[in-house]
Order: C-alpha cells, then sequence, then structure tokens
C-alpha cells in the first residue's frame, strides 16, 4: 500500500516548541485522513530545528464508497421540515427520495446517499494546506510582502519549502499537487545549512532518511539525544571527569542542532569556589552547556561541554573558546553575586523595625536579607498581604505543628523565618531556580543548625509527584506551613481551581501535604485547617488521585471516604485503611462477605421502598429468633453480637487487621443464613426482625468502610 511523506521546512523552530509541533502534524493530518474513511497502517513524526517531518505508512489509494440512509419527515409534513430534509440530504426534489412504510408511524421519506470515496491524493492535497493554515504554534509570525495581507499565512518562522510525496514502494511516487501562499509542493529538501545547503530530491521516507544524513541532518531528536549523550560521556570519561546528566537540557540541545557535534571547554579553577548549584544554572540557562565532576568527591570540575551544529575545520577550538569567553563573564557575575549576598546590607538602619517584628538577627546577613523583603512590602498576593505577613503565618504554624512531627519548635520557627530569605538575594534575582538551595548555602555560613538550614531549601518539596520528600522533622514542619497557608488562604479569598486552571500551583500544594503526612507516618489532624474552608474534600480527591496512581481501587477509595465512615480527617489512617480492606478482599472471606453484603443490602433496598427509609433500625428481637426457632438465624444474630463490638474496638485502636478479622467471623453465619432463612416470611413482625437483622450486618460493615460503594 502506498505511503505518505510530509516535510515543512523553515527557519529555525524554537527548541521547546518542536517535540510538541511534531506531535501536533501528526494528529492534525491522520485525525483527518481518518474522517475521511482513510486507514494508515503507522505513522511517525519528525522535528529538527527548520523542518518538521511526517511518514505515514499503509494508506489506501482511495476511500471506501459510502452508502447512507437519512430518514426525512413522514409523508404529508409541513413543506417547512420537507425543505430542511432535502437541503440536509443534498437532494434537490422529493422525487430523488424513497418512501419507507412504517405500521405503526406510517409513511416516511427516507434519502439514500451514495459517495464514491476520495482518491486519497485529493484528499491529502485538501488535508495538509489546511493543516498549516491552521497549526496551532504558541508563537507565529508573517514574513515577506504577503504580510501586508489580511489572512496570509503564519507559521513559527518563515516556511521556505514543502515537501509532499505518495506513492506504493514498488513504484515512483507522485508529488501531491497543492500551493499555498506562494509555496508549491514538492519533492526537494535541503541539508544542513552550513555542510550541505542544496536541494536534495527525495522519493520517500526510505530515501530521505539516508539523503539527510549524507548531507549532514539527523532526523529524529532521540537519536540526536542519544549521540549527545554517548559523545558527551564519552569525553567527559577520557578527561577522567563524570557528565553531570540533564534530561532538560539535553532534549533542548537536541532541538538546537540537526548535527550535533560535543565538545569541551574550561575555565579557571577559582570559580569553582561559587556553589556547584549557580555554576551549574550558570552555565546551563546562559550557553545551554553541560557541566562536569569529578566522580571520586562529586564536585564540579572547571569543565564545560558545548553542543555545535556543525564540523569546525580546527576541530572546534573557536567554537570551544567562544563559549569560554562567554561561560567566564557569566561566571565572573556568579562571583560577584555570591560574594555580595554574603556581605552586609548598606541600609540595616531602615530594617530595624522589620528585623524587631519577626524576630531576626541584623548581625546575620540572611536575616538582613529577611528584613529587607519585609522592609520593601513585596506582595504575595493582593488578598492575602506581603511575604513579610506569609512569614509570620508559616512561623506561627511551623512552631504549632513541630511537636506533631517530632521537631523543636524552636528550630522549626526560626527555619521558618528564613524560609523566603533568599527571595531578595542577588543570586536568586539572577536564577530563580535556585531560590531555597541559596538560602540554604547561606545559612550554613552564617552557622545556622543543620535543621533549620535543610528546611529553608525542602519547605518547597515535594515539587511534584516524583519529587523527593523531607524527611528531617524540622523540614517537614516547614514544608507542611508553607503549603497549609497557601491552601487556607487561596481558599479564604476562593480561588480554587476549575477545570484543568490551577493558576496558584493548589493541587500541587496538597498533593505536597499528602506525601509530607503519608509517607513520614504523620498523624495530622486536618479538620482545623480543612473545614472551615470546606477543603477537606479538595485533600480527599488529590488522595485519591495519588493512590489510584499507586495501584489502589478507585471503589476501595471511595468505600473508605464514604458517607459515615469515621477517620477522614486523618491521611495516614485513610491510606492504611485502604490497604487493609483491598487485603481483606483478596480473601475468600472477604469476597464472601461482600457478596452477603450485597445481598442484604439489595433487600433492604427493596423493602425499605415499602415500609420507609429507617424502617429497620434498631437491634433484632431475640426472643423472636428464639422463638423461630432456625439454628441460622440465631447463628447470625449471635455472629453480629460478637463481631461488631470487636470491629469498632478495633477501628478505635486503629487496628485495620483486626477490624477486618473480626468482620471475617461473620462470613460462615452470612452464608448459612441466606441459605437456610426466608427474610420475607409471610409474618410480618418475622419479616420485620430478619430485616433488622439485615440493618445489623449493614450497620457492622460501616464500620470498616461504605460496603456498598465496592465493586463485586
Amino acid at each position: 500500500m502506498p505511503d505518505l511523506l510530509l516535510e515543512l521546512f523553515s527557519e529555525e523552530i524554537p527548541a521547546r516548541m518542536q517535540r510538541k509541533a511534531a506531535d501536533d502534524l501528526k494528529k492534525l493530518v491522520t485525525d483527518a485522513l481518518v474522517e475521511r474513511g482513510l486507514t494508515y497502517e503507522g505513522a511517525k513524526a519528525f522535528a529538527t530545528p527548520r523542518r518538521l517531518a511526517l511518514t505515514i505508512a499503509g494508506l489506501p489509494v482511495r476511500g471506501r464508497d459510502v452508502r447512507e440512509e437519512r430518514k426525512g419527515p413522514r409523508v404529508g409534513a409541513p413543506e417547512a421540515a420537507v425543505q430542511g430534509f432535502l437541503k440536509a440530504a443534498g437532494l434537490t426534489s422529493l422525487a430523488e427520495a424513497t418512501i419507507v412504510s412504517d405500521p405503526k408511524k406510517g409513511d416516511s421519506y427516507v434519502a439514500v446517499i451514495e459517495r464514491p470515496g476520495q482518491e486519497t491524493v485529493a484528499a491529502i492535497a485538501e488535508i495538509v494546506p489546511a493543516v498549516i493554515r491552521s497549526f496551532p504554534w504558541p508563537k507565529s509570525m508573517r514574513w515577506g510582502k504577503a504580510s501586508a495581507e489580511s489572512g496570509s499565512l503564519r507559521w513559527v518562522r518563515p516556511l521556505h519549502s514543502i515537501l509532499c510525496t505518495f506513492g506504493a514502494e514498488t513504484e515512483d511516487p507522485e508529488v501531491v499537487p497543492f500551493e499555498i501562499d506562494g509555496i508549491q509542493s514538492g519533492n526537494v529538501t535541503y541539508g544542513h545549512r552550513f555542510h550541505a545547503p542544496g536541494p536534495i530530491t527525495v522519493k520517500r521516507f526510505d530515501d530521505y532518511v539516508p539523503s539527510l544524513e549524507r548531507a549532514k541532518v539527523v532526523l529524529d531528536a532521540d537519536r540526536r539525544k542519544e549521540i549527545i549523550l554517548a559523545d558527551a560521556k564519552n569525553l567527559a570519561f577520557a578527561a577522567g571527569l563524570e557528565l553531570v546528566e540533564d534530561e532538560g537540557l539535553l532534549e533542548e540541545v537536541a532541538g538546537l542542532v540537526e548535527w550535533p557535534v560535543v565538545l569541551m571547554g574550561d575555565f579557571e579553577e577559582r570559580f569553582l569556589e561559587i556553589p556547584g548549584e549557580a555554576i551549574r544554572a550558570t552555565i546551563r540557562a546562559n550557553q545551554k552547556c553541560f557541566v562536569l565532576r569529578d566522580p571520586n568527591s562529586g564536585e564540579l570540575a572547571n569543565r564545560f561541554i558545548p553542543v555545535s551544529n556543525l564540523i569546525a575545520s580546527d576541530g572546534g577550538l573557536a567554537i570551544t573558546a567562544g563559549n569560554g569567553r562567554v561561560v567566564r563573564a557569566r561566571l565572573s557575575d556568579a562571583a560577584y553575586f555570591w560574594q555580595t549576598d554574603r556581605g552586609p546590607l548598606p541600609d540595616l538602619d531602615t530594617l530595624k523595625d522589620s528585623a524587631e517584628k519577626l524576630g531576626l538577627d541584623l548581625a546575620k546577613p540572611l536575616d538582613q536579607r529577611m528584613a529587607k523583603l519585609d522592609r520593601l512590602g513585596v506582595v504575595f498576593h493582593a488578598k492575602l498581604g506581603t511575604q513579610g505577613e506569609r512569614v509570620q503565618r508559616i512561623a506561627a504554624l511551623a512552631k504549632e505543628l513541630a511537636p506533631i512531627v517530632g521537631a523543636d519548635p524552636a528550630l522549626a520557627e526560626r527555619a521558618a523565618r528564613l524560609a523566603k530569605a533568599d527571595l531578595p538575594t542577588e543570586m536568586v534575582g539572577e536564577f530563580p531556580e535556585l531560590q531555597g538551595l541559596m538560602g540554604r548555602k547561606y545559612a550554613e555560613l552564617q552557622g545556622e543548625n543543620a535543621s533549620v538550614a535543610a528546611a529553608i531549601e525542602e519547605h518547597y518539596k515535594p515539587l511534584g509527584p516524583s519529587d523527593r520528600v523531607p524527611a528531617d522533622p524540622v523540614s517537614v514542619a516547614v514544608a507542611l506551613a508553607d503549603k497549609l497557608d497557601t491552601l487556607v488562604g487561596f481558599w479564604a479569598i476562593d480561588e480554587k481551581p476549575t477545570g484543568s486552571k490551577d493558576p496558584y500551583a493548589l493541587r500541587r500544594a496538597a498533593l505536597g501535604v499528602i506525601r509530607l503526612v503519608v509517607e513520614n507516618g504523620v498523624r495530622l489532624d486536618l479538620s482545623k485547617f480543612a473545614k472551615e474552608y470546606d477543603l477537606l474534600s479538595f485533600f480527599h480527591d488529590r488522595l485519591k488521585v495519588m493512590l489510584r496512581d499507586q495501584g489502589a481501587r478507585h471503589d476501595l477509595v471511595d468505600a473508605v471516604l464514604g458517607e459515615g465512615a469515621s477517620g477522614n480527617d486523618d491521611l495516614l489512617l485513610i491510606t492504611r485503611r485502604v490497604a487493609a480492606l483491598g487485603r481483606f478482599l483478596e480473601t475468600e472471606d472477604g469476597k464472601s462477605l461482600l457478596a452477603g453484603y450485597k445481598r442484604a443490602a439489595n433487600i433492604l433496598k427493596a423493602e425499605e421502598k415499602k415500609d420507609g427509609e429507617g424502617a429497620f433500625a434498631g437491634a433484632a428481637d431475640l426472643q423472636l429468633i428464639a422463638d423461630a426457632g432456625l439454628i441460622e438465624e440465631k447463628a447470625l444474630a449471635v455472629a453480629l453480637a460478637q463481631a461488631t463490638p470487636k470491629a469498632e474496638a478495633a477501628i478505635a485502636a486503629e487496628d485495620y487487621e483486626g477490624a477486618m478479622a473480626a468482620l471475617a467471623e461473620l462470613r460462615p453465619a452470612v452464608d448459612a443464613f441466606f441459605d437456610k432463612v426466608t427474610v420475607n416470611d409471610p409474618d410480618p413482625a418475622l419479616r420485620a426482625n430478619r430485616l433488622k437483622l439485615l440493618n445489623q450486618l449493614r450497620e457492622a460493615t460501616r464500620a470498616v468502610a461504605d460496603f456498598s460503594r465496592i465493586a463485586g
């Protein structure tokens, strides 16, 4: 079957846009083909700095013929309905419709619409220009003379040529003919901007890729990444060093080059006095270069790895020298920031009030920066006050939470007061991604307790589902205080996430609270923070997402959080109950009890519709059971009387395995009851008493979870 090859060749596409653009191109074209009945065997998209490419294999030569019957109005219907039917069906008169008889509804018109399948080449010629004109670039531009005209083509950068061929492997493919804003489709591409800029005629994907390779273009971004990573590691190893891997930088650099050439440069050792993280941020941000470290000490080396887009005649000496000059200049700036941040501020006299208010020591540089942040009145949020006011709230909350998480209250309060102090530093001003980390460095230099210094960095964590969770109790206290203050504050001003919009990352903050509590085994009653602003349900929703991602059954989470379930303010206990319930339901006792519960609940539901909700509340009459003389009925009453208090006591003691074991004792009695006892006895008193017994069974399980929410 024929294959399609499409390439859109342009000026340099920003690296951050390339991968999504390739995915968008694939989706837009394949979706449009499928909508026309043109299915395919496989498709793959590619991106380089100067091109988007798409190959689609196994397309038919033409689409399937379509025969559709469209039902119209009844015979004798109003003229407006008839005309609407004719227009929708594409008919000129009722003579072109058929009449179908229905014994119940009478005669009605039916249009039989037959459309021959479209030639694939014609379909592609319509689809590709439409995709190009409506392509969802985050930013796009017009260019040339046509840019003055309304509706002219927009592209991320000037689009130069379009390659579009279609044909079977056994024959020469044809060029799919179309034109867009003066650019005519063809079978020509272009190689590397410097090494092979001339035109290259290609037929199909199989010769397109090797033709580009010969012209010094590696089409596949993942292969470019592999080349860069392997060559960088080899260069590092040859120098006795180790590459500091950086997936984000690797992805970006692979989008900057079509023919990656990995080099090595160096800078003066004196710059190694700067914290390694700052060196890395400087070199990464300004030169898109990788850094190296000593494999023995783990410290950074005075080397860096640039990736060139060409093979230089001098082996890359001029390129590395040019990169080195910029790196040295940027590191000189970083060294200045590092030195300045450790020195005293010139306006200390103006900071005394802030220092006194926040309990800061103006003899210490980091305390000075916190006082400055407060004095400047830097706003956190217009409705939630300044950063200084927020720090006061976090410090008070961290001190309150400290005993709960096993931290020293004084250390937690001190760490919270300094947690945002690095925000006005020169280094963080230049590299915002270093906030927290630089605070830790400066705290260590001024002799802060190790836990205080660690908490300054770690209070932002975890930043996502895969980020590390702090374990030091002081860090946990401050991290919880920071996130709870954020959540309560934004709930108080009714700035909650809506749909996919979450501008203040409140879902991430809630997940952070959950992970801090659960992974550190913290018993935290959220009711005092959550109930006032209806936050508890938000925590529950985030917990459900987390547990489901970890493989927990969604129905078990819902059952534990179900109506009437106890302990919903304690996230740690919720996770333990879900785990215990899951293990119980994997046993034969658990499966059988669940089946018995479902049967009892269904009977009660049906009978409560007749007698009214709550009609069977209260304990069953034991004398009536004895008089009935059924062993199985008496056995269930006895089992419930024994198991229910055991389960409740186990739940109160937070022994969830014990609670499940208590419920498991009900299984034989429940099975025997349903096997031998008629619930809806003709005697109204016996019927009501037995329904009360089933209600007792339902209530017994509710001590553990809402079994009605469990599937099965």
